[in-house]
């Protein structure tokens, strides 16, 4: 795994409504040298991508509904690990959930890597 591309050969749900920052994280994450599965605004879409195979996600927990968790639901289930990408504070994360990573928005590409890399896998 070279310097310039830590996230190399991996697969990278991203679960986010709001299309810019979508865009933004799907651009960091490509220069990481991750695979982008995504990105999709909504649950539904989400649970079709984990048909194709991701090894880890980056979720929001507002796709334009309010707070939601069933996609980290999904993933948990399947022993994929994500992080959550949020404006929400600790506070809103239920319990079961706790221990998932949260990178509070705004954040930077460099955050986003870094924080994909603290969850381990490949």
């Amino acid at each position: 795994m070279s310097r310039q591309a830590p996230l190399h050969s991996r697969r990278v749900l991203v679960v986010e409504d709001q299309y810019y920052l979508a865009t933004d994280i799907c651009e960091w994450l490509e220069g990481a040298g991750a695979t982008v599965v995504g990105p999709v605004g909504n649950a539904a879409k989400a649970f079709d991508m984990l048909d194709q195979g991701v090894d880890t996600a980056v979720v929001d927990i507002n796709l334009g509904v309010g707070p939601t968790f069933d996609v980290a639901q999904a993933l948990s289930e399947r022993g994929v690990p994500f992080l959550f990408a949020t404006g929400y504070d600790a506070a809103t994360i239920p319990s079961q959930f706790e221990s998932a990573p949260r990178l509070e928005k705004p954040f930077n590409g460099s955050q986003l890597v870094d924080a994909i890399l603290c969850l381990g896998g490949r």
